[in-house]
Parts: structure tokens; C-alpha cells; sequence
């Protein structure tokens, strides 16, 4: 039901459907986001445990390593369980406020999520390029000053999404085709002027997503360069092994994010609705697993933690991925 008054039709809560044209198999479709999810959750968080717990991962790596464990979980704790509910339970409205709350961390965090995707992919290009500068140049205050930068940058340019958003007057009902509350989702319900929103998401876009790629390309082209030059046969095929494995999980964090982008604003009727909201909920759970596997265990020295914290060892022994 709306709430409405003469000067701005703003609903007192959105029915979030689902999946459109798939509700007799929600059930079926929640399986595998729900293991995917609980994946998430045990492992990253038994990541941020690890690298707490250990002081031999006490550099900057996994600092990094450890902020991208906690925006993946906060990432995936804002839209998973209300999809569960939608699914399981059929609880579907969520309230005005509270659909703004979910939007803003939604887009927050995959905004920071990305920063730090970016900052991982230079700190290997200074480890692998400048390694015995690399102690100087990537100090405890650098670290923080970044990171501090990273999460500014997202929160900041998120939050006028929430007043542009807010202002809309929505007069073609409350129902969201989605599990969550997304911009563009939002946006389409109202029946004023939303191309300043439109603007605004996509110069917020090309700010964070394709400024990041940018870096992450410039430094894996150096990276490669650097590698390329080795004279060990051995330390090249390690570090070309550590560069693909850190590339395709970069490939997937992007690519669906690409999807639905590019499908809210010029898809219009070519992609399916399913096809959109289910890659979008991919999109939030593929890059936590991924992560997950690529550089945590396929992290040596995190794999050797792991095996010493199981066997209650004591020894301490320093790798390089």
C-alpha cells in the first residue's frame, strides 16, 4: 500500500518480488546462493581469524587481504539473508528506509571492494618490481592511508545515491523485480526526472570501476613485464601462476558487475529479467567465494597456517605466494 501526499508520492515500504517468471522454483534457485553464502561467510571469516591469529601474515598483503574478507562479508550479509527470506519464507516487503539502507551498503562496498582489488594489484606490482624496497614504500601509515582513502571514496560518493534516490516521487507502485534494492531497480519505480540519477551512476561508474581497471591493468602489464625478464625458470612460472590466479579472480569480479550495469541502462528488453536479477546475486557471491579460493588458498604461507592452526604447531615458517 502507498502512502502519498500532494507533493511527493513516497511508498512506506517496496515488495521486493524475487526472481519474475521463477517463483515455483525459488526454492531450487536458493540452494545454491545459500551455499554459496555459508562458503562465504566460514571461510572469509575464518580468513580474518587467520590473519589476526598469525603473526607471520602480519604484512601488508594480507591487511589488504584481510579488508577485502571483511567487505566481501558485510557485501554479502546485506543481500543475502532478505533473498533467503523472499525465497523460504515469502517475505517480501522491506520498508522505504530501509530499502535505501541496503542500496547504499550494497553499492558502498562493492565500490570499496573494488579499490581494494586495486590496491592488492599494486601492492604485487611493488613486491614483485621494487622487492627490496618493498618493506619502505608499503609501511603501516601507507596502508592505513589508503585503506582510510578506499573507504572514503565509496562512502562518499555513494551517499548522494541516497538523497537522489529519497527526492524521486514513485507513482508506479512499490513492486522491485529483484531481491534487493539496487539504484537503477529503485529508480525505474518512479514516475519524475531520473537522469540526473542516470548521470550521476554513470560518472560514479567510470570514478571507481573504470579508474580501478585501469591500475589493476597498468600494474599486471609491469607485473608481466617484470616477470618475463626473470632469469629463473622456476621463479617465472611462480610468479606467471600467481598473476593468472589474482587476474581471473579480478575477471570475476568484473565481468558480472559489467552485466548488470550495462544491462539496467541499455538491456532494455533483450536481457530477461531473470537472466539480470540472478547474474546480480552472482554478482555478490561469486567475487567472496572467489576471493576466497584464489588468494586464500592458493596462498602458500596461508595454506601452511592453516595446517599448523589444525595441528595446534607452533612453528613459524615465512612463504611468498
Amino acid at each position: 500500500m502507498l502512502m502519498l501526499n500532494k507533493t511527493n508520492w513516497t511508498p512506506a515500504s517496496f515488495i521486493l518480488s524475487g526472481v519474475p517468471g521463477l517463483e515455483d522454483i525459488h526454492i531450487w534457485i536458493s540452494s545454491p546462493f545459500f551455499s554459496m553464502y555459508v562458503v562465504a561467510m566460514v571461510g572469509n571469516c575464518g580468513l580474518l581469524y587467520l590473519i589476526h591469529y598469525e603473526e607471520s601474515l602480519h604484512r601488508p598483503m594480507y591487511y589488504f587481504l584481510a579488508t577485502l574478507s571483511l567487505t566481501d562479508i558485510v557485501m554479502c550479509s546485506s543481500t543475502i539473508p532478505k533473498a533467503l527470506c523472499i525465497f523460504w519464507f515469502h517475505l517480501k516487503e522491506i520498508g522505504f528506509d530501509e530499502c535505501l539502507v541496503q542500496m547504499f551498503f550494497i553499492h558502498t562496498f562493492t565500490g570499496i571492494e573494488s579499490g581494494v582489488l586495486m590496491l592488492m594489484a599494486l601492492d604485487r606490482y611493488v613486491a614483485i618490481c621494487y622487492p627490496l624496497r618493498y618493506s619502505t614504500i608499503l609501511t603501516n601509515p601507507v596502508i592505513a592511508k589508503v585503506g582510510l582513502a578506499t573507504f572514503l571514496r565509496g562512502v562518499l560518493l555513494i551517499i548522494p545515491f541516497t538523497f537522489l534516490t529519497k527526492r524521486l516521487p514513485y507513482c508506479q507502485g512499490n513492486i522491485i523485480p529483484h531481491t534487493y534494492c539496487d539504484h537503477m531497480s529503485i529508480a525505474k519505480l518512479s514516475c519524475g526526472n531520473v537522469k540526473v540519477n542516470a548521470i550521476y551512476g554513470l560518472t560514479v561508474a567510470l570514478l571507481i570501476g573504470a579508474f580501478d581497471i585501469l591500475c589493476i591493468t597498468i600494474s599486471y602489464t609491469m607485473i608481466l613485464r617484470a616477470v618475463v625478464s626473470l632469469s629463473s625458470a622456476d621463479a617465472r612460472q611462480k610468479a606467471f601462476s600467481t598473476c593468472t590466479a589474482h587476474i581471473c579472480a579480478i575477471v570475476f569480479s568484473y565481468s558480472p558487475a559489467f552485466f548488470c550495469f550495462f544491462s539496467h541502462r541499455f538491456g532494455g528488453h533483450t536481457v530477461p529479467p531473470s537472466c539480470h536479477i540472478i547474474v546480480a546475486n552472482i554478482y555478490l557471491l561469486l567475487p567472496p567465494t572467489m576471493n576466497l579460493i584464489v588468494y586464500g588458498v592458493k596462498t602458500k604461507q596461508i595454506r601452511d597456517c592453516v595446517i599448523r592452526t589444525l595441528s595446534g604447531s607452533k612453528d613459524v615458517k615465512a612463504h611468498d605466494i
